[in-house]
């Protein structure tokens, strides 16, 4: 079976009892991961500096424009309050706001002269050089306020402005000047639009009274130097109908002039922030369509005018005329509205989201120049109509005529632009802010950050999650031999599992490695019991097992241990048993009974000693060992030779068990040699140590000399891990009561 298979086998098998078994299995780098990570929580939620947070509240209403619905003030389209609200955001967030705001802070900065209220606006720099902190470059503190927390609130609209620093004092004072800088500046803005409206007709005002005190000085002279002092009533009508049309003339180019400087103004600020899509506005007003239906208007609003300036007659077919005239009007005017609002809205749904409001802006200035131009070519085509009726007149009467249409023209432009420039005024002292501070931020005395519960209980459970997931990434890659199930698995028969003995190292040396005569009431010893009772009932079909042959795959997994220990299990229960030190390589018999190594086994069949010199009684009754005495060049070929043979013959007839402790299968040959004199053989397996493929490996290769291989032995297996159960009944059956004593027969002498 290869190792994909038995990867399968493994996943399949995996149960929620093996997660847990490899938990409990794994407690002591869990516990340790977790103290550390959240030993450094502690540390960490204790040192952090104590962060204040101040929010201020305001309120954003979109601009309600002019309260006198002029027509020269610029309208804005509306979008939708949540866009003209994120708008706003972007104009808080923006480099003009910041800088303000800076400067403000740093004048507050010096009237304060407090050293110990900021934390943020200073300078720390100069404290390396033990000099008092100073505060910061203007660019410095315009660059703390991109880390101010501003959004709108859903559904709402209200916007908050949430600043964080280590001074309470220093949030609540960035919180406010942020909301007071950015309201006086809305206020600005609000009411510099209506202020140039204003300050353009108070320039046009000025002028035309000028014009019109000098005319009226002009038609005082002309009646005082004894000209004609009274007009005819039909002339008296035409002037004053001339008059009429020559300043709605004059307005309407006032009006053009206003709007002609707004567009200016829009189409370069979209210009510098989307040359493509001012091109194409630009051009949109051009739509022979939006000329042809602006151009019907003029000319009904034209014929209308005409028909009022003659008045209507006596059977009132002239108010008719205008009735059907308004009619056709707002028709027309319904019509090119309904397609004017479709063609914005093709050009808006392509237009970014910050540049719609502006686009807007712009596409309205467009079509009301463009009406502002054909309104006064219409207007002047009247002008020209009644001038040329005008210069019909009687020389006679011609110069007073002039002289009166002239004033009364400039009468009429300059009380229409007065009554602008009156809107205008009140518009400005009435335009308030659409800005509104609900709540000022107040210094808090309790710091918003950093929550130290969280911090220590994020920190306990990431340690517990990344302790947890270095268990399991570890098991997953570990491919060692950990439970008895996974050598079940892989249909070797498990004939016991031997509990980790505290104190002894891979290589042994420790005063408990010999378990089974040190502490035959521990809970290895009875393992050793358990192991005993198996190989006992292990039935050979044709003879009776006597030798044994104990190996393992690779180095430092404990079968000399493993042998001598089952030995000593066979002695307790009085059964004459001799332990044989094969690893002819790297002996340990020796050491793990405190002797010396010679004479021995190889001294033996080289016939430099003899039997009774190299068999040696141990601290037990009927229990002996032979050590492996001299090391030989050529292990193997000796393991080989028919002197072996003779010798386990030999022994066999005197003891009742033979334990045979043998190199490692993989690394050399001579288990395989030994384990065809042997009547069965055990692998010690060592928990978390000995690799699934070499274990594999070891047993193919028994299996294949046709040996008896018995089973495998589980050494250095953690039994509270995974069988908790089994440590907690035998320590309860087990454990020596307090008026027992722990005797141990003396060692035969004999």
């Amino acid at each position: 079976m290869n190792k994909r298979s038995n990867t399968l086998i493994e996943e399949q098998t995996t149960t929620f009892k093996d997660y847990l078994n490899l938990i409990r299995g794994n407690l002591f780098p869990i516990l340790l991961i977790t103290l550390t990570s959240l030993t450094f929580s502690i540390v960490y939620a204790v040192n952090a500096t104590n962060i204040y947070q101040s929010t201020v509240t305001v309120k954003i209403e979109s601009p309600k424009g002019s309260i006198l619905d002029s027509p020269l003030f610029p309208s804005m389209g509306d979008f939708g309050k949540d866009r003209f609200i994120a708008n706003e955001i972007e104009f808080l967030q923006s480099n003009k706001v910041k800088t303000r705001i800076a400067q403000a802070l740093a004048d507050t900065f010096k009237q304060v002269n407090d050293f110990t209220k900021f934390s943020l606006l200073l300078d720390k720099s100069m404290l390396e050089k033990n000099v008092a902190p100073r505060l910061k470059r203007i660019l410095d503190i315009r660059a703390l306020l991109d880390k101010a927390d501003i959004k709108q609130k859903r559904g709402l609209d209200i916007v908050t402005i949430a600043v964080e620093s280590p001074s309470s004092y220093e949030a609540s004072l960035i919180a406010n000047t942020y909301a007071e800088v950015y309201t006086k500046m809305n206020l600005e803005s609000n009411r510099n639009q209506i202020a140039l409206v204003k300050k353009y007709l108070e320039i046009q005002k000025n002028e035309k009274l000028a014009d019109l005190n000098f005319s009226e000085e002009l038609l005082k002279k002309f009646q005082e130097s004894g000209g004609v002092m009274v007009l005819e009533s039909q002339v008296e009508q035409l002037i004053g109908k001339l008059s009429d049309f020559e300043s709605q003339k004059s307005m309407s180019e006032i009006e053009l002039s206003s709007v002609e400087k707004a567009l200016d103004l829009y189409k370069k600020e979209l210009k510098e922030k989307n040359p493509q899509i001012s091109d194409y506005v630009e051009n949109f007003a051009s739509e022979e369509y939006i000329k042809f239906g602006q151009t019907e208007i003029a000319k009904l609003e034209y014929n209308r005018d005409q028909v009022l300036a003659t008045g209507p007659n006596e059977t009132g077919l002239g108010k008719e005329a205008v009735n059907e005239y308004n009619k056709k009007i707002t028709e027309l005017r319904a019509n090119l509205n309904k397609k004017l609002n479709a063609y914005k809205t093709s050009i808006l749904v392509a237009t970014p989201d910050e540049l719609k409001t502006l686009t807007q802006k712009i596409i309205e200035e467009e079509i009301k120049k463009q009406s502002l131009v054909i309104r006064i070519d219409q207007l002047g085509n009247l002008v020209k109509e009644y001038e040329r009726k005008f210069g019909q007149l009687p020389k006679s009467s011609i110069e007073l005529a002039r002289l009166q249409r002239n004033r009364e023209s400039l009468e009429k432009l300059y009380i229409l632009i007065e009554q602008k420039y009156q809107e205008a005024m009140i518009n400005e002292q009435s335009t308030p802010a659409n800005v509104t501070v609900i709540d000022f931020s107040e210094p808090s005395e309790k710091h918003s950050k950093p929550n130290r519960m969280l911090i220590i209980l994020v920190g306990f459970v990431l340690g517990l999650g990344l302790s947890i997931g270095f268990v399991f990434t570890r098991n997953y890659f570990d491919n060692t031999v950990k439970t008895p199930e996974d050598i079940q698995r892989r249909d070797i028969t498990v004939l016991s599992w031997i509990p980790l003995i505290e104190g002894v190292s891979t290589n042994g040396e420790n005063e408990f490695e010999f378990i089974v005569a040190k502490k035959p009431d521990s809970i290895p010893s009875e393992a050793f019991r358990a192991l005993r009772t198996r190989v006992q009932f292990s039935k050979l079909p044709d003879k009776e097992l006597k030798t044994i042959l104990v190996t393992s795959s690779a180095p430092s997994e404990g079968k000399t241990m493993i042998c001598n220990n089952l030995a000593g299990s066979f002695a307790h229960s009085n059964k004459k048993t001799l332990v044989i030190d094969c690893d002819l390589r790297k002996p340990r018999v020796h050491s793990f009974y405190k002797t010396k190594r010679y004479p021995g086994l190889v001294d033996y069949l080289f016939g430099q000693a003899t039997l009774d010199e190299i068999i040696r009684k141990s601290e037990m009754n009927y229990l002996h060992f032979i050590t492996a005495g001299t090391i030989p060049p050529n292990p193997a070929e000796l393991l080989e030779s028919s002197k072996m043979g003779e010798f386990l013959d030999t022994v066999s007839a005197m003891y009742d068990y033979i334990l045979i402790d043998s190199p490692p299968v993989i690394a050399v040959t001579d288990s395989e040699i030994v384990s065809r004199l042997a009547d069965a053989t055990i692998l010690v397996v060592s928990a978390n140590n000995t690799e699934i493929e070499l274990m594999e490996q070891s047993v193919n290769i028994l299996r294949n000399n046709n040996v008896n291989l018995m089973g495998t032995v589980l050494n250095n297996f953690v039994y509270k891990s995974s069988y908790g159960s089994y440590y907690k009944y035998y320590y309860y059956y087990t454990r020596p009561r307090k008026t027992e004593k722990n005797i141990f027969p003396p060692a035969s002498q004999n």
